[in-house]
């Protein structure tokens, strides 16, 4: 549902009802585009979202907890200067517009005046502006004195609102006759092209709702009835829309088999009963008591989706770049290691030069000789330095061997070194893709040595293993390397545990209770060990499985990797046993 003047009429009606006397206690801003409130009320504490980013602009309830900000932006501070304390006076909207207008009542050491804060919610136009007396003191987004503008956004400014759409006012039953008069191959785009503060998808649903004719009558009572039915569209369990009024489809003849039911933090939002299932069953509709505890359920789960994917994109472009560093590393190493092969060569000359001092002329620069180590009986030709004895010569591929020798035995411990690295940083990276919610990037960013550049706060606890019943046996999966030493330290000796035979994957543990896994549990708990590994879109995955007692942990080692004997192996297809998991 679009944030048109249609559906911000409801959020205003309700937050003119929850908010108004309310007091601001706290004034943040947690990313560039969005302010929070944090509300004192006669019910409570309240969160208050004004976001003005393109795609999720609105003012909307939240129950979303955000790091503290080490630097505060000089409009959040100014919004603490004369919003701090400040007792909620009165929440407007201008007739039709997008436009919400907060009106608090201020106090300093020498007044009490009012300030307004106009909520322009206009997509990539939208827009924060306190004015005070009609003056503009500060705006999210400002503009200059050389700007070719129309209006003028800094502070000293007066404010001017945003100009006005040339459309009909959803009031004036005349207009809206003249409007619907005429045919029109798409009703709903008509309505919402001469019909102000209406979206095309309000339209659409305002037409699937009044049929393809409705009367003027109609529109002007389903625009300004005030009577809503707010809900949210669910589409595999993740809410993927909202509506400030849901007109559910005609029932068919044949009821659609039974869709899953959402996540149970949906009814902890509203308290939603059991929803509509679509003409497709692939859409739950939940009903909501207001269009704030719709809004909050989709936002908040908006946010968390967004915040996922850009964690998860930052985790992982860090990790590949960590894994190219260690490549190069690796090709250095390997030139490094070849050029080491001629050691014994090298050992070879020396030896042939000593052996033959006697017949080496001074000031040669090439000597050729039996090779004594060679069956057939060849001859080597060995390259000298005329300014150098013999003697030296033969000194100097010695040297020359030396060096390579002791280069070698360093190098083969670098390599050991970075070949230990790239495995970790493969796994994490894994990791990073099988990474299902916030918890385990947190977990697996502090893994990295990644988490210096954040706000220090209390350590959480960690977040469980990923957990499965399976024919009465818990079948526990690691979410990263911590998480995976977490669960190998819990397991007792008897206790199965399994990895991919080959590739990167979670540790998963079959948790025995001194009873004896059948052979089904065991297949089952290879192929979520398969599903979370980096073979999870290829089939015949080999995993293997062994007791926990043949697992050991060498000394020193990188966190999740362990070294293990006496193992099976079975070859499975990647599960994610969805319907086995345990919340």
């Amino acid at each position: 549902m679009p944030q048109d003047a249609f559906t911000i009429g409801y959020v205003v009606k309700e937050l003119s009802a929850l908010l108004t006397g309310g007091k601001i206690s706290r004034v943040t801003q947690p990313d560039r585009d969005t302010l929070t409130l944090l509300i004192y009320t006669r019910s409570g504490n309240v969160k208050l979202d004004i976001c003005l980013s393109a795609r999720a602009c609105r003012v909307s309830l939240t129950d979303r907890v955000d790091p503290p900000s080490q630097n505060p932006p000089s409009f959040c501070m100014l919004l603490r200067k004369y919003l701090q304390n400040a007792e909620i006076k009165d929440i407007s909207q201008p007739p039709f517009e997008r436009i919400v207008v907060f009106t608090f009542l201020s106090t300093s050491e020498f007044e009490e005046f009012e300030v307004k804060l106009y909520a322009e919610i206009m997509g990539k136009y939208s827009n924060l502006i306190a004015v005070k007396d009609g003056v503009i003191l500060g705006a999210l987004k400002t503009t200059s004195i050389g700007e070719n503008t129309r209006r003028v956004l800094f502070a000293g400014a007066k404010y001017s609102p945003p100009a006005p759409q040339e459309k009909a006012l959803p009031s004036d039953i005349e207009s809206l006759r003249l409007i619907l008069s005429s045919p029109s191959p798409d009703r709903a785009k008509q309505i919402s092209e001469k019909v102000k503060g209406v979206a095309y998808s309000t339209a659409l649903d305002m037409v699937e709702s009044l049929g393809e004719n409705p009367s003027a009558e109609d529109v002007n009572r389903y625009i300004c009835g005030g009577q809503c039915s707010p809900a949210v569209i669910f589409k595999g369990g993740e809410p993927d829309d909202f509506k400030a009024v849901y007109n559910a489809p005609a029932p068919r003849s044949q009821p659609p088999a039974v869709s899953p039911q959402p996540p149970s933090q949906n009814t902890q939002n509203g308290g939603a009963a059991p929803g509509d299932c679509d003409s497709d069953c692939n859409l739950v509709t939940e009903s909501f008591p207001t269009v704030l505890e719709a809004q909050k359920c989709y936002y908040d789960a908006l946010y968390v989706r967004r915040r996922f994917s850009l964690e998860a994109g930052k985790l992982s472009s860090r990790v590949s770049a960590r894994l190219k560093a260690v490549e190069k590393r690796l090709a250095i190493i390997n030139k490094k290691l070849f050029d080491c092969l001629e050691a014994e060569e090298v050992r070879l000359k020396g030896e042939l030069l000593t052996a033959n001092l006697y017949a080496i002329k001074s000031g040669s620069t090439c000597f050729e000789t039996v090779n004594y180590y060679d069956e057939k009986g060849g001859t080597i030709k060995i390259a000298l330095d005329p300014r150098l004895t013999p003697a030296q010569n033969a000194q100097k591929y010695f040297a020359r061997y030396s060096k390579l020798k002791r280069t070698k035995e360093a190098v083969e411990v670098q390599y050991d070194d970075a070949m230990s690295q790239l495995y970790y940083l493969k796994n994490c990276q894994t990791d990073v893709n099988n990474a299902e919610n916030l918890e385990d990037l947190v977990e697996l960013r502090e893994e990295l040595g990644l988490g210096d550049d954040l706000p220090k706060k209390k350590k959480c606890p960690p977040p469980p293993f990923r957990k499965f019943d399976i024919y009465g046996f818990s079948v526990l999966a690691g979410r990263n390397n911590l998480s995976n030493d977490r669960l190998f330290k819990s397991l007792s000796s008897e206790d199965i545990w399994l990895h991919t035979q080959r590739y990167h994957s979670s540790h998963v543990a079959i948790i025995c209770n001194g009873r004896e896994a059948p052979q089904e549990v065991i297949v089952a708990a290879a192929q979520i060990c398969a599903y979370y590994s980096e073979a999870r879109d290829g089939n015949k995955v080999p995993v293997d499985y062994t007791l926990k007692k043949y697992v050991k942990k060498p000394p020193k080692a990188k966190a999740g990797f362990v070294v293990y004997t006496d193992q099976k192996t079975i070859l499975v297809d990647p599960d994610s046993h969805k319907k086995e998991s345990v919340q």
